[in-house]
């Protein structure tokens, strides 16, 4: 069987790009047993109330859900379960560091495969208030609205 290569996204958290300033993001590998490889190859999962614990020196993604293998017998994982992050120490000395900070969290920004291996991106960030969320939106509905006009005069231009 060809290896494969490449990154092909299994799930994405949109939502903590809405509610949280990004402030710097780190690529990290999943401790998984063999009925979530098989799961996430399906293509299911969702990061929606994921977040990540530093403990001991060792980060722990929480809340991620990878549901069960269809095919999977008495071998199959817990759906909720905590994974291991494979980080190097430094890594995770200054997400530790700074996560001590008020205000800031660890989240999970999206799940894939990057040359066969299971790989999660995980974002220092800080809260967004709700005026910070309400001007957010605001930009992206301008940026869309002078995505159009633009549009609209090189159709005119065109025909």
């Amino acid at each position: 069987m060809a290896k494969e290569k490449g990154r092909k996204l299994i799930a994405q958290n949109k939502k903590a790009r809405h509610d949280y300033h990004i402030l710097d993001t780190y690529e990290a590998g999943l401790v998984l047993m063999g009925t979530e490889v098989k799961s996430l190859r399906q293509g299911r999962a969702s990061l929606v109330d994921g977040f990540v614990q530093l403990d001991g020196h060792e980060a722990w993604l929480h809340n991620v859900h990878v549901p069960e293998y269809s095919q999977g017998t008495w071998t199959n994982h817990s759906a909720r379960r905590r994974r291991k992050l494979l980080l190097h120490r430094d890594e995770i000395d200054k997400l530790e560091s700074k996560s001590q900070e008020t205000g800031h969290t660890i989240v999970p920004l999206a799940l894939y495969f990057k040359d066969g291996r299971a790989k999660i991106e995980i974002a220092l960030a800080k809260g967004k208030k709700e005026y910070d969320k309400r001007q957010t939106l605001r930009e992206k509905q301008d940026r869309r609205e002078t995505d159009r006009a633009i549009s609209a005069v090189r159709r005119r231009q065109q025909a």
